[in-house]
């Protein structure tokens, strides 16, 4: 197996960075696939807090205050 990890690395390395790109691009779709469940799950809160924000139950800050925040670390 080490031996496999060693070929493959190599050939891996000797690829060019676009090649590498769409390699990593196709392996991250492939591990990506849909859940409807997650899907309903996320959905179903992306619902609840936009409910919260129009009642004024969601405590909001501006986009530049929490730029600074991260951007400080």
């Amino acid at each position: 197996m080490a031996m496999i990890n060693k070929e493959l690395k190599a050939k891996i390395w000797s690829l060019s960075d676009t090649e590498k790109l769409k390699l990593v691009d196709s392996i991250l779709t492939h591990l990506d696939k849909p859940d409807p469940e997650i899907d309903r799950i996320w959905a179903e809160e992306a619902r609840n807090r936009w409910q919260a924000y129009k009642a004024g139950k969601l405590e909001t800050f501006s986009y530049k205050k929490a730029m600074s925040k991260h951007r400080g670390r």
